[in-house]
């Protein structure tokens, strides 16, 4: 029963033998093969038009980088308060863009509300030296509450970001998951709704260490290679990111992978529910936030369960945990089992 997070989860059997498969034989280095090229030319036939597509290795490079290629003095980059870039990646963010000022925005259920982005930009007016400049906006794909973007939303940011004439970063670590529950098109929920770049998330989602920077127009990635090698992202044999990448899309696995985290996240949360719990957010890709008795993490924990406690903020009075309460968080992946989500689910009526 391990729903500690989609990163523990190994790689995803397709990604696995795409790796085997091309791992004979030589190739040019540095991201210069064949492969890496017709895996480009995938990303060009996924978003249904041609991108400037860069691999790195992880999230917080693929935020950083993107981040920095947008990046100006005294720049601020304005994101949710409780978003990866905010609170998990180390001030890397501000290190690859140079010293970048993070501005978080609260927002209920993980997300920006355009009026609140107004202004807290506004409180960076342009030309006065002293405050620094509006640089960019950032939005999580699915958010740290496990929450989904629709497309009008995403679209409402983007007219906030464009009235201060900045370009909008989606981190699309659960892009798949994302994209699954809202049966859109990759185009519709990116460059269509205003993205301009995106943290192609896949490691979460079945890969082993392959991530990528997509800029929907090729011209704004002008440059970018420079920050990506003196990042240490450039590898020598690139045609491995490729490789994962490769096996990700056959057959249509990243989406194949996603709908099944995303259904065992849903079925998690109705058993809880239907067992007297709540969840702290909408449960509406892979992440579940269930509020339960203090005594009955105790009794999943001893039973083999593995979840985490977390922070339960800006939640209503009626859905904030009580005394005896707490807000754990639980990750399913492609390698969730409907025997975990069963287990798990026994082990709770046991404790009701």
């Amino acid at each position: 029963m391990n729903f500690a997070s989609d990163n523990w989860a190994g790689a995803a059997p397709a990604v696995m033998s795409a790796l085997t498969r091309h791992n004979s034989g030589f190739a040019p280095a540095y991201g210069t093969d064949p492969l890496t090229d017709r895996v480009s030319e995938k990303f060009n036939e996924i978003f249904e038009r041609e991108v400037a597509v860069f691999f790195v290795a992880t999230g917080s490079a693929a935020n950083s980088l993107a981040l920095a290629a947008y990046a100006r003095p005294g720049g601020v980059i304005f994101s949710h308060s409780d978003a990866h870039i905010q609170v998990d990646e180390c001030n890397c963010p501000e290190f690859m863009t140079g010293g970048g000022k993070l501005a978080g925005i609260a927002g209920a259920d993980g997300k920006i509300a355009p009026q609140d982005l107004r202004e807290a930009m506004a409180a960076y007016p342009d030309g006065v030296v002293h405050h620094g400049q509006v640089a960019t906006v950032s939005i999580s794909q699915a958010t740290e509450s496990g929450t989904i973007y629709t497309l009008e939303e995403i679209a409402a940011v983007k007219e906030a970001a464009r009235s201060r004439g900045v370009p909008l970063h989606m981190d699309g670590a659960r892009f798949a998951n994302a994209l699954v529950t809202l049966g859109c098109t990759p185009a519709d929920i990116t460059w269509k709704a205003g993205v301009d770049v995106l943290s192609f998330g896949a490691t979460k989602n079945g890969c082993w260490c392959a991530e990528a920077v997509v800029f929907f127009d090729p011209q704004a990635a002008s440059g970018f290679e420079y920050l990506r090698k003196r990042g240490g992202h450039l590898f020598s044999k690139s045609r491995f990111v490729a490789a994962q990448l490769d096996g990700y899309f056959q057959d249509d696995t990243w989406l194949a992978a996603a709908g099944h985290a995303n259904e065992m996240a849903a079925r998690l949360a109705d058993g809880v529910r239907n067992q007297g719990g709540r969840t702290a957010w909408a449960v509406e890709a892979n992440e579940v936030f269930p509020i339960l008795k203090r005594r009955q993490f105790e009794a999943l924990e001893a039973a083999g369960a593995m979840l985490y406690e977390w922070p339960a903020k800006g939640l209503s009075s009626n859905i904030a945990p009580a005394e005896d309460e707490v807000c754990l968080r639980m990750v399913t992946s492609f390698a969730t089992t409907e025997e975990d989500v069963t287990t798990f689910l026994k082990v709770l009526s046991e404790t009701v």
